[in-house]
């Protein structure tokens, strides 16, 4: 079993919104359990709900939730559904509520106790707020799990991987490593900008997913290696 598998989990943040955090956390979803972990999954706080009879619903939580192979209750899959796709802190606003750290580590240990890997995806980039003094870095650190960073191949990815990977660091969290997410296929010079990426990134590339036109969890979890090519 790949040394990551045997961490009780995995964050996964993103240089950005729309970057294919769901994508490669369905993948990673998938490659724990064909590993033979018991694999829960988590979307602590999703932007963007439909009303359904049984309450606000995700479509990304939906996404894990189907790849998962423990059973748990949508609420504590997704503490936080907020209806509209906005900011997560303006869309708590607008629903009337406040982001509660406390409510998420109860779901997070709930989900820990009922597993061997947890597979956490967060919202937005890695810096976005969720609450007055509350943002997505601060989760991070309060679930301390290895981060695995996506990175959204497109025009200004440099940037964005690297104040990222800068961001993180910054706060003293693990980089397990990054994933390229094939997000433009008309992205000009791609190879060029991910040797770029392997060259000043010091963690490692776990995987470079291309653009694919029916993406699903198992395409995705072919061009992922959670060894980072080192073996073991």
């Amino acid at each position: 079993m790949t040394p990551l598998l045997r961490h009780p989990g995995v964050f996964v943040t993103g240089t950005d919104t729309e970057v294919g955090k769901t994508l490669v956390s369905a993948g990673l979803t998938d490659l724990a359990v064909a590993a033979g972990r018991r694999t829960a999954v988590m979307k602590p706080v999703a932007a963007g709900c439909e009303d359904t009879p049984s309450g606000p619903r995700n479509d990304d939580a939906l996404t894990l939730i189907a790849r998962s192979n423990v059973s748990v209750d949508y609420a504590t899959v997704n503490p936080y559904a907020l209806r509209l796709p906005i900011a997560p802190h303006l869309a708590a606003r607008q629903a009337g509520t406040t982001i509660e750290p406390q409510v998420i580590d109860a779901a997070f240990r709930h989900l820990r106790g009922k597993s061997d890997f947890v597979v956490v995806e967060g919202a937005g980039g890695f810096l976005v707020p969720l609450a007055p003094g509350f943002d997505l870095d601060d989760l991070a650190q309060r679930l301390g799990l290895p981060l695995i960073l996506v990175v959204g191949l497109r025009l200004g990815c440099l940037n964005h991987a690297l104040l990222s990977v800068e961001a993180i660091a910054a706060r003293g969290l693990p980089l397990a490593g990054w994933i390229g997410s094939s997000i433009d296929p008309d992205f000009a010079c791609a190879e060029e900008n991910v040797a770029t990426l392997k060259t000043l990134i010091a963690a490692p590339c776990l995987g470079i997913v291309p653009f694919l036109e029916n993406p699903s969890a198992a395409g995705c979890a072919t061009f992922i290696d959670l060894d980072g090519g080192r073996g073991g």
